[in-house]
C-alpha cells in the first residue's frame, strides 16, 4: 500500500497546555508537553522533558536554571498547533487533525522539525526553516547510553495509539498489548525486550526503530490521520509508508524498512544558546 500526503483535516486543538506551578521570579525556558484534558500523559509526550533534560545535561545544565530571557521550547509531538508567535521550535511536528487557522503563530525559531511535511507546512506560512529532520526521540540511545539494551528476548508485542485504547479494549488481540500510558521507562524497556514491535503509537515506532527492533505501523482505526507518520517517515530520508490494518497482516508484513540517515543534525540543532547565562 502507497499513500500520499494527507491534508491536513479540520478540528479544533485538544488537551491544554502543561500544567504550571508558581512561576519562579526569574526568566527560564519553558519545555512544553502536551497533556490531555483530564486525562494521563502517554509516553510519548512524556519524553519531551526527558529528551531536553538528558541533552541540557549533556553540558552539565538544567532546565530549571535562570537564563538570560524567557523563551518557549516545543520538541516532541505532534504539538505545533499550540506554538505561539516567537516560541522555538526543535523536532516538533504538525498534527494532521487540527485545521490550519488553529495555527494562530506568526513567527517561530525553527531549528528542526520532525519531517519535510511540517517544513511544508510552515514553508507555506512565511517561516523559514532549515533541511533539519527527525523526531528528538531518536536520540534517545544516544543520550542515555546501555539504559536500554535490545535483547529480542521477548515475542512480538503491540502498542496502540493513547485514542486507539477504546477499540484495542474490545478485541482478542493475539499478542501482548502495551499500554502507551505507562512511564516512558517501562514502554521502552517493553519494546527493546521484543523482537519485532507493532505499533499504532507513532513513538511505539520511533522508539523501536531508534534501536534497531523491526517494526510496523498497524492501522486499526482512522482515529488519526496518516499525516503524522508519513511526516516521520520521510523525515528520516524513507518513502512510500506502507502499512497494516491488523495485526496478523504486521504480522506476516515484516518490519519496515530501516532508518539508513544521520541524526547528528538535528542533536547539532538543539538551542543550547536559550540556555544563556544571566546578566550579571
Amino acid at each position: 500500500m502507497t499513500h500520499k500526503k494527507v491534508p491536513v483535516k479540520k478540528k479544533a486543538p485538544v488537551g491544554t497546555p502543561s500544567p504550571a506551578a508558581v512561576p519562579p521570579p526569574f526568566p527560564q525556558v519553558h519545555c512544553y508537553s502536551w497533556r490531555p484534558s483530564g486525562g494521563r500523559i502517554n509516553f510519548g509526550d512524556q519524553l519531551a522533558e526527558v529528551i531536553v533534560d538528558s541533552v541540557l545535561m549533556s553540558r552539565g545544565r538544567l532546565r530549571s536554571e535562570e537564563v538570560r530571557r524567557p523563551a518557549r521550547l516545543l520538541s516532541v509531538g505532534s504539538v505545533l498547533h499550540f506554538a505561539r508567535s516567537g516560541d522555538t521550535v526543535w523536532g516538533t511536528g504538525v498534527n494532521g487533525k487540527i485545521v490550519e487557522e488553529h495555527h494562530r503563530f506568526e513567527a517561530l525559531d525553527v531549528r528542526a522539525v520532525r519531517g519535510p511535511l511540517t517544513a511544508d507546512f510552515l514553508r507555506g506560512r512565511g517561516i523559514a526553516v532549515p533541511d533539519v529532520y527527525g523526531d528528538p526521540a531518536l536520540l534517545i540511545p544516544r543520550l542515555l547510553p546501555g539504559r536500554f539494551v535490545p535483547t529480542g528476548e521477548e515475542g512480538p508485542i503491540f502498542v496502540p495509539n493513547l485514542n486507539d485504547l477504546p477499540h484495542v479494549a474490545s478485541l482478542a488481540l493475539p499478542i501482548p498489548v502495551v499500554s502507551p500510558l505507562r512511564g516512558w521507562n517501562h514502554v521502552i524497556s517493553r519494546i527493546v525486550a521484543s523482537r519485532f514491535v507493532l505499533a499504532s503509537s507513532l513513538h511505539g515506532l520511533i522508539i523501536a526503530e531508534a534501536y534497531g527492533v523491526p517494526a510496523r505501523y498497524v492501522r486499526l482505526t482512522e482515529r488519526e490521520t496518516l499525516f503524522k507518520y508519513q511526516d516521520y517517515h520521510a523525515g528520516t530520508g524513507r518513502t512510500d509508508l506502507t502499512f497494516a490494518t491488523s495485526i496478523e497482516q504486521g504480522l506476516e508484513m515484516g518490519g519496515m524498512p530501516g532508518i539508513s540517515v544521520s541524526f547528528d543534525p538535528l542533536l547539532d540543532a538543539f538551542p543550547h544558546d536559550l540556555w544563556s547565562d544571566p546578566a550579571p
